[in-house]
């Protein structure tokens, strides 16, 4: 039987260093955060999407994806300001599955192909890494979300994946350390997108 994967997509934040609300900015014809969505459609049975900052806009733009295979749930943050682990620990509220991925919504160049052999990997904690440098998506066990509720909300994930033998899996996807925090980013994304997927 097929192991049942679900994700925990990150985009509650204010995106403020980017000069724009990063998560529905345009890359090609889709929201970055759709393309980071997008990435987990036949490998997730379902998708929890963390709210925060503009939850309306975050929710409309989700309504309107093209996406048929994979559930997708908004659940909103209302304590988004206290930072990113507070997300985290709302997000793993909501699993069901005893394997989830998780990574911030601003990782739109992450290829598939990733996404599916971390899935096919073993281990409570496993990274993707590029050129010795880890990245995103990750995938966390059961284990982990236990840890991640029970830690104190001052915490962080560094802190509690301390605790878990991590498994590094080498890939060949320099989009796992490229994410979206200011716009010199931005440009780098949409050259790197129109270079190697919008051939």
């Amino acid at each position: 039987m097929k192991e049942v994967i679900e994700a925990i997509v990150l985009a509650a934040g204010y995106s403020s260093r980017a000069k724009n609300f990063k998560m529905t900015m345009p890359l090609g014809e889709k929201p970055i955060l759709e393309h980071t969505i997008s990435k987990f459609e036949g490998i997730c049975q379902r998708v929890i999407v963390i709210t925060g900052y503009k939850q309306e806009r975050i929710e409309k733009t989700i309504s309107k994806m093209d996406i048929t295979d994979m559930k997708i749930e908004c659940v909103h943050n209302e304590h988004f300001i206290r930072g990113m682990f507070s997300s985290i620990q709302k997000g793993c509220e909501y699993l069901r599955s005893s394997t989830f991925f998780m990574t911030p919504g601003d990782y739109p160049l992450v290829s598939k192909n990733t996404i599916q052999s971390l899935a096919n990997e073993k281990g409570e904690v496993v990274i993707p890494s590029n050129q010795y440098k880890a990245g995103h998506p990750i995938k966390l066990s059961k284990d982990v979300k236990e840890a991640i509720l029970c830690a104190d909300s001052n915490s962080n994930l560094r802190c509690v994946l301390r605790a878990f033998e991590k498994n590094y899996m080498n890939v060949y996807d320099p989009g796992i350390l490229i994410d979206l925090d200011t716009p010199e980013d931005y440009r780098g994304i949409e050259e790197y997108y129109h270079n190697y997927f919008s051939i």
